[in-house]
């Protein structure tokens, strides 16, 4: 168990430093994985940015992903098919969802990086990283959609995640670093003691904080 995402932050920062990833750049999912994505970026020397990846979740179970949907010009979508099929539920359920989740990333994209560019991602290692790891859905979109951004490699560093979803992001990465896999996971903030949300203010701190190192 972790004490908060600063505790995290620190052992995640640690584990990357030692893997010393060529050319890095660290790309956090807002908002819960920023404090340790700011973390690893100070630890090892690289720049901060953000994946804005949102994730779908099941009306009346927000936290159970039935997919996630990555920022840009296309957008990108990927489905949990074993929920989406348990839950009864079909693509075309999800539309109003999908129409306020990209309003809410349009306005948290102004908030936090106030017009700044995205960072050029070709030719370099991207590291993405977020506070855990439940159903993947969130994490798979945002490595698809960085890896077609023309990253050389593409890792992914988490605290935590369920350990029969290691096989599956060590397939979809160049290199997972994962510090604890327990087989009776239930939920990501059920590892840590002090797992309150992540105010958009703090963002903009650890961001400001990171873009004048």
């Amino acid at each position: 168990m972790f004490i908060d995402r600063a505790d995290a932050g620190r052992q995640l920062a640690e584990a990357v430093a030692i893997a010393a990833p060529p050319d890095p750049v660290v790309l956090a999912l807002p908002r819960g994985g920023v404090p340790l994505g700011a973390a690893v970026a100070d630890r090892i020397g690289a720049p901060l940015d953000l994946v804005f990846v949102s994730k779908l979740g099941l009306p009346g179970h927000s936290e159970l992903a039935a997919g996630a949907i990555v920022d840009g010009a296309e957008p990108l979508i990927l489905w949990n098919r074993d929920v989406l099929r348990r839950a009864g539920l079909a693509e075309a359920d999800f539309a109003d969802q999908i129409v306020a989740k990209r309003a809410e990333t349009l306005r948290r994209r102004k908030l936090y990086l106030s017009g700044r560019a995205a960072l050029a991602l070709a030719g370099r290692t991207a590291i993405l990283v977020d506070d855990g790891v439940a159903t993947g859905a969130t994490l798979r979109v945002a490595l698809k959609a960085v890896r077609a951004q023309g990253a050389e490699q593409v890792w992914a560093a988490v605290p935590v995640a369920p350990h029969d979803m290691l096989p599956i992001l060590e397939e979809e990465t160049d290199r997972l670093i994962c510090l604890e896999a327990p087989r009776d996971f239930v939920a990501v903030g059920a590892q840590y003691r002090e797992f309150g949300q992540v105010q958009d203010a703090e963002v903009v701190r650890l961001l400001a904080d990171a873009a004048h190192r």
